[in-house]
């Protein structure tokens, strides 16, 4: 699932591109993804909008139109990207927003478990949106904050840096990531967490997270630039899908695994308990 660098990586590379152009026509496709897309109300908000700006919150975008906000998310295999109108659809595309300049941006998703919200003049309000924690590249996020919320939680701290209620945009990948550099294993409960730690993990994460971006995102299956292209993230992962092969930083071999349903892995002697 794309985590925040994709995200921001994608909506960079849709801002340029779709700033000022008017939507001629919505064409949905396929109405079934995570949440029935509201086929109506869409082509009714949506229809002569003109796109003002691609925003992001968490791992939600924000497309800004003159008549309000869409939200969207990409879910597991969810891509955007612009092409001309008049280009075939693929098997896949579920959605698409023609443009009276004549081309129109494109939603593709194999699994569907992607989402196209109708968030209106303030989308913050939405469900969705409304109880998501603080920005981590922002100063929202701040170590003491992190610490009292761990306060007596036995909850381990890599299922915990995934919940978007403490930080937002943080997933599998970077999470595992953060850790081995903080040399924490993901088992740890965080209520164990002392002050220092805390602060030192807002750091990382903010330093993980920007360099994720700059290398615009990782690509471990299917996550591609709006171009089409990879990221390049993956080439600098230390723990992330790495299980038995031997640790960048002491040799030992990666270990792996289940939490909250999904591999962890994370170095024996570097992050030991």
């Amino acid at each position: 699932m794309p985590e925040l660098p994709e995200v921001e990586t994608v909506c960079r590379g849709l801002a340029p591109l779709l700033m000022g152009a008017q939507i001629r026509q919505v064409v949905v496709r396929n109405a079934a993804l995570r949440w029935p897309v509201a086929v109506a109300l869409l082509q009714e908000r949506l229809s002569g909008a003109t796109v003002l700006g691609v925003g992001r919150r968490g791992k939600y975008i924000l497309l800004q139109l003159s008549s309000g906000t869409v939200i969207i998310h990409l879910g597991m295999t969810g891509r955007l990207f612009v092409a001309e109108s008049s280009a075939e659809s693929s098997k896949h595309e579920h959605l698409l927003l023609h443009f009276d300049r004549g081309d129109s941006l494109r939603y593709v998703d194999a699994r569907r478990f992607g989402a196209w919200l109708w968030g209106g003049e303030e989308p913050l309000r939405h469900p969705l949106l409304a109880t998501l924690g603080p920005e981590p590249l922002t100063e929202a996020l701040q170590g003491e904050t992190l610490w009292r919320q761990a306060q007596g939680k036995r909850v381990a701290v890599k299922v915990w840096l995934m919940d978007n209620r403490v930080v937002v945009g943080v997933g599998n990948i970077y999470a595992a990531e953060v850790l081995f550099r903080v040399g924490l294993h993901p088992l740890l409960p965080v209520a164990s967490l002392t002050l220092e730690q805390c602060h030192r993990l807002v750091v990382v994460i903010r330093e993980v997270l920007t360099e994720a971006i700059r290398q615009g995102g990782t690509t471990v299956r299917d996550y591609r630039h709006v171009d089409g292209t990879h990221g390049f993230f993956q080439t600098l992962l230390h723990v992330y899908g790495r299980q038995g092969e031997p640790c960048h930083q002491c040799g030992a071999l990666i270990q792996a695994l289940r939490l909250g349903g999904r591999s962890s892995c994370f170095c024996p002697v570097c992050q030991a308990r």
